[in-house]
């Protein structure tokens, strides 16, 4: 933490706590030649650790005093760092060296956790698997079964496109500044051949179905589908949409695209 002051604007809580941190790298299990990516690297706590393993890493980071100081402290040739913001960020730039697909990792900011995993879904047909640290309900949200609270439009939209996995729970006092809620590290694995389906349908039936999730499914969708519509796609008209299952909710995109 020498020389520098958290910023509340960045999302800036920097993990310090040894076991978690070796537990972290354990779950990712980095090889020699893998091509990983760092999203937030901030103090380098992880970085350090993982270019023990590694001969090479990308890392993306928006502080540009944390920009300077990674660039200070470690081998270019070693450690690539680019100076951007990960939302904007094109993944896909990262060269792909001896033609494996990308890892990427990190203890990525709450303030933009939910954007930054569609963003990263993007490419997720060139990444091999993804770990991250969120906030735990943001985790328990993604990897919630139907018929859980849990269950909404993060669950449907990243279940469709991964499996993925809660790895364990992470302190608040694992950090400096400690954060106000406990922390979860979650893992991604793209599913090689998703449900077909036009994601910008599934966005919008997911959306529109998520918006009062009070009601039920052939209000809350008015307007899209008939009550006979929704039969057809194997929805039970008077259900609430975390209910259904994310299947269902490709086929009512389908009946749409």
């Amino acid at each position: 933490m020498k020389n520098h002051i958290p910023r509340k604007r960045f999302g800036q809580n920097f993990l310090t706590d040894d076991t978690v941190l070796y537990n972290i790298i354990s779950a990712i299990a980095p090889q020699a030649d893998d091509n990983m990516v760092e999203i937030g690297p901030g103090l380098a706590a992880m970085t350090s650790l993982l270019l023990e393993s590694l001969q090479q890493l990308h890392v993306v980071e928006l502080d540009r005093d944390l920009v300077a100081r990674l660039q200070k402290n470690f081998d270019p040739a070693r450690l690539h760092v680019h100076s951007a913001d990960a939302l904007k960020f094109d993944f896909s730039s990262i060269p792909l060296n001896g033609g494996k697909k990308l890892r990427v990792v990190g203890n990525l900011p709450y303030n933009i956790s939910s954007p930054l995993l569609f963003h990263l879904a993007q490419i997720a047909p060139q990444v091999q698997d993804q770990h991250f640290m969120l906030q735990k309900e943001v985790v328990e949200r993604m990897v919630a079964e139907p018929g859980s609270k849990a269950f909404g439009r993060l669950s449907v939209m990243l279940q469709w496109r991964y499996t993925m996995q809660l790895m364990f729970i992470v302190p608040p006092t694992a950090f400096d500044p400690p954060p106000k809620v406990e922390s979860a590290i979650v893992r991604m694995i793209p599913i090689a051949q998703p449900l077909a389906c036009d994601q910008k349908k599934l966005e919008d039936v997911v959306l529109k179905a998520f918006t009062q999730r009070r009601k039920v499914i052939r209000n809350c969708l008015a307007g899209m589908f008939t009550e006979n519509d929704l039969i057809d796609a194997g929805v039970d008209p008077q259900s609430r949409p975390e209910t259904v299952p994310m299947e269902l909710f490709v086929a009512l995109a389908n009946r749409l695209a």
